[in-house]
């Protein structure tokens, strides 16, 4: 409010009673009053606050007049509580409002914001707590927004030539977890993340596989600038949910037999290097037939094909080389995904359920039965023998595996001669 205090005087001599001078401030009116005290001239204001007449005495009648022009802005602008300030008091008070007015905070707000603090902190002092979350947070893009950062992880899959399976499986998931959190990523926490998980009746392996996209988003964020690179993210050590263990399905020899007889060239080298090699869906997508040696008797799997982005040797069984001898071994394996739809689509023309990933899971049980060594398995398929030891032994017979590395073209060919 604009101060337009006003003060009359009266003359120095005036009758007793009257106030030498009075200061306006709208409304409000605040006399100035003459007298003497042992001798010594001296002016008194007199006003009222809260039902109360106060009165303060001055040496000089511009003093006074000062005192009064504050008191009755004060009055006027609804502060009259602050009327009984000292001088002392009242410059800290103006100081601190001075201090406050870049930030557009009040002096109460301002308080009880430095209380709250302290409680919170307890012994801890307020700067030392600034300073280390300063430390912490620094040199990151706060507030970048998880739609606008799965945007940026899914170009950098395509980009990096990402399977086209696991593109679509990152643009689902992300996908629903960027509309559920459309704000700043470094604003989500693992409480919310793990409600997120549950919000509806998934499995446990299905929020395990969801959880494990949501981590690699969040290593993608930290990586490019958009969360403390020297903090853990708030999923990092969020813990996968337990499932419990599972029967594995599998194919039975006789229903091998019969979908590789029954399966189109595509179809049968999908299913041969499945079942007989135990590679990996993905990994057969990704395969060439480059890699694929009858005379070496191995498959290789290159870093940038194999899940584990690890190169990887697979040996080629009898049989395995004998269903892949008579086809045109040029260009992909699996010229694209519609194979593993048309394979499962035979399964069921011919009768029987097709167990999920079942072609991996039988050459690993098989395997083992075979070879009686879960290390050698473990290598041969890119996992880990503790993996393999919990879910595949003791599965099948010796007699079985031998049925199933038995299972050849009618007329038996021999495949060792060639290489593609």
């Amino acid at each position: 409010m604009h101060d337009k205090s006003m003060t009359t005087s009266a003359a120095l001599g005036g009758k007793r009673g009257k106030p030498v001078a009075v200061v306006r401030q709208g409304s409000t009116s605040v006399p100035i009053y003459k007298g003497t005290c042992r001798g010594v001239t001296r002016f008194t204001l007199s006003f009222y606050h809260n039902g109360i007449r106060r009165r303060r005495t001055f040496g000089k009648l511009d003093a006074a007049k000062e005192e009064a022009r504050l008191i009755a802005l004060k009055i006027q602008r609804g502060m009259g509580g602050e009327n009984d300030l000292r001088p002392q008091e009242r410059e800290s008070y103006l100081a601190a409002v001075r201090m406050l007015e870049p930030l557009g905070l009040p002096l109460l707000g301002a308080v009880e914001d430095y209380m709250e603090c302290r409680r919170r902190l307890g012994v801890i002092p307020l700067l030392s707590a600034v300073a280390e979350y300063l430390v912490r947070h620094e040199g990151f893009e706060s507030g970048v927004a998880v739609p606008r950062i799965v945007g940026e992880f899914i170009e950098t899959k395509v980009r990096d030539r990402a399977s086209k399976r696991y593109v679509e499986c990152i643009k689902d998931v992300l996908g629903k977890f960027s509309e559920s959190f459309p704000g700043g990523i470094d604003e989500v926490t693992a409480r919310q993340v793990e409600a997120w998980l549950r919000r509806g009746d998934q499995s446990a392996n299905t929020r395990n596989g969801w959880l494990k996209r949501v981590k690699t988003l969040f290593e993608f964020a930290k990586g490019s600038g958009y969360l403390p690179a020297n903090q853990p993210t708030a999923v990092e050590k969020m813990k996968r949910s337990k499932t419990a263990d599972s029967d594995v399905g599998i194919l039975t020899p006789a229903q091998m037999r019969v979908l590789l007889e029954e399966a189109g060239s595509e179809e049968r080298a999908f299913l041969a290097i499945g079942g007989f090699a135990g590679l990996r869906v993905s990994e057969i997508c990704r395969l060439d037939w480059s890699a694929v040696s009858l005379e070496r008797r191995l498959i290789e799997l290159r870093a940038g094909q194999a899940k584990t982005a690890s190169r990887r040797i697979v040996p080629v069984s009898d049989n395995l080389a004998a269903w892949l001898a008579p086809l045109e071994r040029q260009g992909a394996l699996v010229p694209g995904e519609g194979v593993v739809v048309r394979t499962h689509n035979l399964a069921r023309a011919l009768g029987f359920v097709w167990p999920p990933n079942g072609l991996r899971h039988s050459y690993i049980s098989y395997r083992i039965a075979e070879v009686k060594n879960v290390a050698q398995v473990a290598l041969e398929a890119g996992n880990s023998p503790s993996i393999i030891f919990k879910h595949y032994r003791e599965l099948v017979t010796e007699a079985e595996a031998k049925e199933w590395f038995g299972i050849f073209p009618t007329g038996r060919i021999d495949s060792g001669d060639s290489e593609s």
